[in-house]
């Protein structure tokens, strides 16, 4: 079954390995620890990676639920894709670790690299990127000992960062790449990022400070404190008038607004917005339904911008970045593997700044 990058029946190979697996969508109760998990063997053009360490995201959390469904079918469980999820599966899109074995048409001398997976598995086209398979979704991922994929998906990388800090980038800093250039960012041009305590709006605050934005993130409590060394202003989301805030701040009229939260602040970000400006959207942990009166958007002539995900080239990007020192790891706690589940309860309650990561073999360096 090399290549097929799923577990299928347990027990169709001799080696068994540590992993967590999804059992079916509910609660946590549905994540289970094994350590009976066949070992994955690379397929042809594939490797295999023994992991080191795996981000969690919002997607782990939001599969395990099913919470991927539609407004037409409120009560339909779902994973990231309408179709292709199946269990039982292993999550865990954001994984760094070291290549033990290579399939078919891969140079032998890739063993040993150490690498940081790009979990996005389409080929061809950025079109091809809207339907993708998706690491740790459609196809087993990083929380286990072991785990296959494409070798052009796993980046050679050159660094002194520990594993665990490695794995805080993959998903959430390649889907801040993405949104900023989805919304052409420009030196000078003031940038609102919401959930700017989280993975990804943590990203987009130092990516764009990086890229020379003046940026304000909105959070709360002592994130703010955190924002602020990242280079931000910031806002609390608590303290009620969000315009008043931005106006005291100097930030009334953002160019850019980069939104991960979504829900009731919607229609409050549109009238914010200076006109020409665009809004992208790459989330809605705060609610996917939202309204919005139009004349708003004609009449400021404001461009509203859908961003998921990353392609391939905005992942070269990341390791650029990554091997260059110009990004720096916000590891808020590490878990070993087999805590997985008590890891997904910290990251539902939302109170760390940056990132939660599963530790799954703390010798890998």
């Amino acid at each position: 079954m090399g290549g097929t990058g799923t577990l299928g029946a347990f027990g169709e190979w001799g080696v068994l390995v540590r992993a967590v697996v999804l059992t079916g969508f509910g609660g946590l109760d549905k994540l289970e620890y094994r350590e009976d998990v066949p070992d994955p063997e690379p397929g042809v053009g594939e490797v295999r990676v023994r992991v080191g360490a795996a981000g969690i995201n919002n997607t782990d959390v939001w599969t395990r639920e099913g919470a991927y469904g539609r407004d037409a079918d409120p009560d339909r469980q779902s994973g990231w894709r309408a179709g292709g999820f199946v269990f039982p599966r292993i999550q865990g899109a954001d994984v760094v670790g070291r290549i033990d074995a290579v399939g078919e048409g891969v140079p032998a001398v890739r063993t040993g690299e150490r690498v940081l997976v790009d979990p996005a598995l389409y080929v061809g086209a950025e079109v091809d990127l809207v339907t993708t398979a998706y690491l740790g979704s459609e196809r087993d991922g990083g929380f286990a000992e072991l785990v296959t994929v494409p070798a052009a998906n796993a980046h050679r990388i050159e660094s002194n960062l520990a594993d665990a800090e490695l794995a805080t980038f993959p998903t959430a800093y390649a889907t801040a790449i993405r949104m900023l250039g989805r919304a052409g960012l420009r030196p000078g041009e003031s940038l609102l990022v919401t959930g700017a305590g989280g993975g990804v709006g943590s990203a987009l605050v130092q990516l764009g400070v990086l890229r020379g934005a003046e940026v304000v993130g909105v959070t709360s409590g002592a994130k703010r404190e955190q924002l602020r060394a990242l280079g931000a202003r910031d806002v609390d989301r608590d303290a009620g008038d969000l315009v008043e805030q931005l106006r005291v701040v100097g930030a009334e009229a953002p160019a850019v607004v980069a939104d991960v939260v979504g829900g009731p602040l919607f229609p409050a970000l549109l009238d914010l917005i200076a006109p020409l400006g665009r809004y992208v959207v790459a989330g809605a942990i705060a609610g996917p339904l939202v309204r919005a009166d139009l004349r708003t958007v004609y009449l400021k002539q404001l461009q509203l911008i859908g961003s998921s995900m990353a392609t391939h080239e905005d992942f070269a990007e990341l390791v650029g970045l990554i091997e260059s020192g110009s990004l720096r790891p916000l590891l808020a706690e590490h878990y070993p593997l087999r805590d997985l589940r008590r890891a997904q309860e910290e990251f539902a309650s939302k109170a760390f700044f940056g990132k939660l990561v599963v530790t799954v073999d703390p010798t890998v360096q």
